[in-house]
């Protein structure tokens, strides 16, 4: 044999076993099951567990209540005359105050142009008493009633939450709020009430209190029930948790109003000042002020400082007053 024939044999069976070490060792010593292994605990995507997906979805859920809950909200920024009536704890009907508002006006406008007063400052004024009063009378109804809805809301998520705890479902522990605590409180969560017993879901419900009641703490409280309902969770933790929140929200009001004190007292005083004066001098001298509702250019400077007055306290009032 020959040397050319023996240096193809070998590397013939060189060849085939690199083949051999290529393809066939792998599979017989189980290096490609521990690549497999391998490549799967390296991945860059680690793989998703069921735990993952329920957190996942649970989250989604939660950003979708939310989301629904805003664009209801930012449907509803301009409420009806008869929503506000409401909200001010007035049992009047639209017909019923428009009457009064025109009453006041026509009454108002009489009385100043009978007075002397000429027809534009007498139109003015009707229509400030007939349409600037009742809705300024409006607001602060609303507001107080607000003030009070606000300082009882903690001690109701508290007795929500005891109610929970102690084994009680959600719709008998706001029963209990609507036994014992006080208006407007009661009032608002026996609307709850009502409205879960003739069909409507607790959680929808729950957020319709912020349409009644528009305040941060009441959409707080209305969407931690709504999430809930949806998504489930811990209700007596998520609860007790808002009951801080508002009362934290409720020390920094107090805060912020105790802080901003001496401004309003100040803001007070200048917005005072004119009025006083005036009166001191009609007092006094009265025909030496007379002139500025006897003479017309008297009454144009009258009304122009009104006007001015207005636009500072206005102002003022904005500078004072503190959103959080």
């Amino acid at each position: 044999m020959d040397l050319n024939t023996l240096a193809f044999a070998f590397l013939g069976a060189v060849a085939i076993g690199g083949l051999a070490w290529v393809f066939l060792y792998p599979l017989l010593s189980g290096e490609r099951q521990i690549q497999k292994r391998v490549s799967t605990v390296a991945r860059t995507e680690p793989v998703v567990r069921a735990a993952d997906r329920n957190s996942r979805s649970r989250r989604e859920q939660v950003e979708l209540s939310l989301k629904e809950l805003e664009e209801k909200n930012k449907e509803s920024t301009k409420r009806p005359l008869n929503v506000r009536i409401a909200q001010a704890g007035l049992n009047w009907s639209v017909k019923q105050f428009l009457i009064t508002s025109t009453v006041l006006g026509a009454s108002a406008f009489l009385l100043m142009f009978l007075a002397g007063f000429g027809l534009p400052s007498a139109l003015g004024l009707g229509f400030a008493a007939g349409f600037g009063a009742p809705r300024w009378l409006l607001n602060h109804l609303k507001k107080r009633r607000e003030k009070k809805f606000l300082q009882a809301l903690p001690d109701a998520v508290d007795i929500i939450v005891r109610g929970i705890k102690a084994g009680l479902p959600l719709f008998d522990s706001i029963r209990v709020v609507t036994a014992d605590s006080p208006e407007p409180l009661r009032s608002e969560f026996m609307a709850i009430v009502d409205s879960q017993a003739i069909g409507m879901p607790l959680g929808e419900a729950c957020v319709r209190l912020y349409e009644r009641m528009p305040l941060p703490e009441a959409n707080f409280f209305g969407i931690v029930v709504s999430i809930q309902q949806k998504s489930g969770g811990n209700l007596s933790e998520a609860l007790g948790n808002l009951s801080k929140v508002l009362r934290d929200r409720k020390r920094m009001s107090e805060k912020i109003q105790a802080m901003s004190m001496e401004a309003k007292a100040s803001a007070a005083i200048i917005g005072s000042l004119p009025p006083i004066v005036m009166l001191l001098v009609f007092l006094t001298t009265p025909d030496y002020i007379s002139l500025l509702w006897t003479h017309p250019t008297g009454r144009l400077m009258l009304a122009g400082s009104a006007l001015w007055m207005a636009m500072g306290v206005f102002v003022m009032k904005k500078m004072i007053n503190f959103d959080f």
